[in-house]
């Protein structure tokens, strides 16, 4: 009788969980026309980006999406999915210990990169768009230490798990160290979101991993948290997959690459989070790499554009090629990471 009810509480708990993600789907389908009546009467365009992440000119990347931008593909779209994931998860699915601090982070960093992106689209032609980068660095370091602050002293987290040390005791260093992998994980999203779709599907697969560590672990409102921005994810990659119909902008990049290291946090699996991010880590990696070459050998690089995903199009894959490749590096790598952290002993 006991093992019946147990079934029964558990199939309902997760009825309830995967309905977040319903919801979410749903709310953000209905933001979506809204978002984009406003974005096209406002002329919210993207400009096209004239400086390189490693240093220069970018003139391949120029050269590549020229005509993309031509067509005035709207940015800040990132609106929408921050704007449904904060809905649903308001409405049912607050929780203190497990979905404020994420979804403070997700509404702190999308805030600062909501004003970054107006800047930008207010720029005065001149090549000089946005926020400087010291700014919008210390507005989000802000951000993030606030939050760091909140994990120490609040949810009373002092330890980090690591496989075979376990738990590492740490104390206030843990602020440190939530810093430094938040940081860390929203700019290297930030850097990934550069193609037709990539950045949705990556993530999507990186926040369906988590779902599946938080379901293990008994954290079912992080549980909740993660579908809930799988589906509205999945409603914006719905019209941002090749030809994009908009872009996300620093608003939404920055919003999810925050949460998603809040969770690996929350979760004490920044162990496996370069795993299941790996192709965030990539492509993060391929623009140290050439930055350090020109700097080093005399301007020359190693690969003809960074991130890495402009160097497969300058070598002459189509767009949608290299999405679609990437989301099957970026699926794969989250079941490396899902098998790493089952054989961790942490379980």
């Amino acid at each position: 009788m006991s093992n019946t009810l147990h079934i029964a509480i558990t199939a309902h708990s997760l009825v309830r969980i995967l309905s977040l993600g319903f919801f979410s789907f749903v709310v953000s389908m209905l933001i979506t026309p809204l978002y984009t009546s406003a974005a096209y009467r406002g002329q919210w365009w993207k400009r096209l980006r004239t400086d390189a992440w490693s240093g220069g000119k970018a003139s391949v990347y120029q050269k590549l999406h020229a005509a993309k931008h031509k067509r005035h593909i709207p940015t800040m779209a990132g609106l929408i999915f921050v704007l449904a994931t904060a809905i649903v998860t308001f409405a049912g699915n607050l929780n203190r210990g497990q979905t404020w601090l994420p979804l403070a982070g997700l509404l702190g960093a999308a805030a600062i990169g909501l004003i970054d992106d107006i800047m930008n689209i207010r720029g005065n032609g001149d090549g000089v768009a946005g926020m400087s980068a010291r700014a919008k660095f210390g507005l989000y370091s802000l951000v993030v230490l606030i939050g760091g602050w909140w994990f120490y002293a609040k949810l009373n987290v002092h330890s980090i798990y690591l496989p075979i040390v376990h738990h590492l005791h740490i104390g206030v260093f843990v602020i440190a160290l939530f810093w430094l992998v938040v940081i860390s994980t929203a700019i290297s999203v930030n850097i990934s979101d550069g193609l037709d779709g990539l950045a949705g599907g990556l993530l999507t697969a990186s926040f369906m991993a988590y779902a599946i560590i938080t379901l293990i672990e008994h954290k079912f409102a992080l549980t909740g948290f993660c579908l809930t921005v799988v589906g509205s994810l999945l409603s914006y990659t719905w019209f941002n997959i090749y030809p994009a119909r908009f872009f996300m902008g620093d608003v939404g990049s920055f919003a999810l690459g925050t949460a998603l290291g809040i969770i690996a946090l929350q979760t004490d699996t920044v162990y496996v989070l370069p795993i299941i991010g790996a192709v965030y880590v990539v492509e993060t990696g391929s623009v140290i790499v050439n930055r350090l070459s020109r700097r080093f050998r005399d301007g020359k690089k190693v690969f003809l554009s960074s991130p890495i995903h402009h160097h497969f199009e300058a070598i002459g894959w189509p767009e949608a090629k290299v999405t679609m490749r990437f989301w099957i590096l970026g699926q794969i790598a989250s079941i490396v990471g899902l098998i790493i952290f089952l054989m961790s002993g942490q379980v």
